[in-house]
């Protein structure tokens, strides 16, 4: 039997705290389950705190579950930072919880620590690629690439017509990180066992000809001059809106940038584009694909029924509809009985054919191994911004990954 919002969240009354990144998108989607659910339950006042992203999110994520400061309710990452979390001992299980019956196992993998669930999705699943500008394309007709090389091609073009081609937003470290983490598909092709061996220690990406290219990748559009002039200081908000309304051709990111556009430059929405990063051969294309980040309940809540009756309403049908209406549907979600609208932006039609029966796509590496260095996101912006060379960015995160390794007492490092 499938739960309704109404059914979890029936008599509830108390304070609850929640804690969300400062994403456009995040912050929305977060106003709007929690006026939902409050209008359902008068009783209940759901006070929202806000993070930032990236490195410095995840700083104030650990400490706060470390000293037992953290907000009832949080988001946060899926897969190998979850991990780092020392789930079993900061995080209220939630296996057991009716609602995961409705939640795909695929998921539920992705937040599992000794044997318990400790999350539900709050978003729908992702991919990581690169963002164009449709009127560009049109504009200078260029076609979708599907190698390299017809990517790098198609910059030389936008560049020659006076327009930055690829749009960086190094002002927000994380973002830096996606010519690396988005090439994972094209890893995995060349050498389909390489996270086994990399969580093994086998396999490094310094030494390893097809991880190394996402850093050659960060460094080629960076020596090409294909950069906006302001990429140092340049935000995520700032890419989005550039990409979006035409300032620039090309933005790397991940898709749930889609539903930020629908907020912020909601008439710009039909003019964004999306395709899978491109490998080196154009007969294996296809989509690195990212599990949703989790909504968690910390071990430390003083209102545990109240926190997993939020948490049930955001991971229903009824908090999937909420979602869409707020920021639009941005891929397929992982729980029964959501839907995606007829009527999707581009992007996120773009988005579905390497979902659907005979697309392509692979997990990104952090869903197959339980190690990420938390030094990506300077090195990627080093070697991004023509500060490191991409062997020796390689060599340092391979470095990065071992200290991590070795924190998480992984055998064989």
């Amino acid at each position: 039997m499938m739960l309704t919002a109404s059914a979890v969240s029936a008599q509830q009354s108390g304070n609850l705290s929640f804690l969300v990144d400062n994403g456009p998108q995040s912050v929305a989607v977060a106003e709007a389950w929690v006026a939902a659910f409050t209008e359902q339950n008068p009783d209940v006042s759901i006070d929202m705190e806000i993070r930032p992203g990236g490195g410095d999110g995840d700083n104030i994520v650990k400490t706060r579950l470390a000293t037992g400061s953290m907000a009832d309710v949080f988001f946060y990452n899926s897969g190998s930072l979850f991990q780092a979390l020392n789930p079993t001992q900061n995080l209220l299980p939630l296996t057991n919880e009716p609602f995961q019956a409705n939640v795909q196992d695929s998921f539920k993998s992705v937040v599992s620590a000794g044997g318990e669930v400790y999350g539900a999705p709050f978003a729908p699943a992702m991919g990581g690629g690169i963002f164009y500008n449709k009127p560009l394309y049109e504009e200078l007709g260029l076609e979708v690439p599907k190698s390299w090389d017809e990517f790098m091609a198609n910059n030389e073009k936008i560049k020659a017509a006076g327009k930055t081609a690829v749009i960086q937003t190094y002002g927000e470290t994380w973002t830096s990180q996606l010519f690396v983490l988005a090439d994972f598909f094209n890893v995995l092709a060349a050498e389909p066992d390489f996270a086994e061996r990399y969580t093994n220690n086998e396999a490094k990406f310094a030494t390893s000809p097809a991880a190394l290219r996402g850093f050659e990748k960060l460094q080629a559009v960076y020596e090409g001059g294909y950069l906006n002039e302001d990429f140092g200081a340049a935000t995520y908000p700032d890419g989005l809106r550039m990409v979006a309304t035409g300032e620039g051709a090309h933005y790397p990111m991940l898709t749930f940038g889609i539903g930020a556009i629908a907020e912020t430059v909601p008439d710009h929405i039909n003019d964004v584009g999306f395709f899978a990063q491109p490998g080196d051969s154009v007969d294996s294309n296809g989509l690195t694909t990212w599990m949703p980040d989790s909504v968690y309940i910390a071990k430390s809540t003083a209102n545990a029924d109240l926190a997993k009756a939020f948490v049930a309403f955001i991971a229903s049908p009824e908090g999937c509809d909420i979602r869409n209406e707020a920021v639009g549907a941005t891929g397929p979600y992982m729980i029964a009985g959501c839907e995606i609208p007829a009527d999707v932006p581009p992007a996120v039609a773009d988005m579905l054919p390497y979902f659907q029966e005979g697309g392509q796509n692979a997990p990104a590496l952090e869903f197959l191994s339980p190690i990420k260095g938390p030094a990506l996101e300077q090195i990627t912006v080093e070697v991004g911004s023509g500060i490191r060379p991409a062997a020796d960015g390689a060599a340092l995160y391979d470095e990065d990954v071992r200290k991590q390794a070795q924190q998480l007492g992984l055998s064989g490092w």
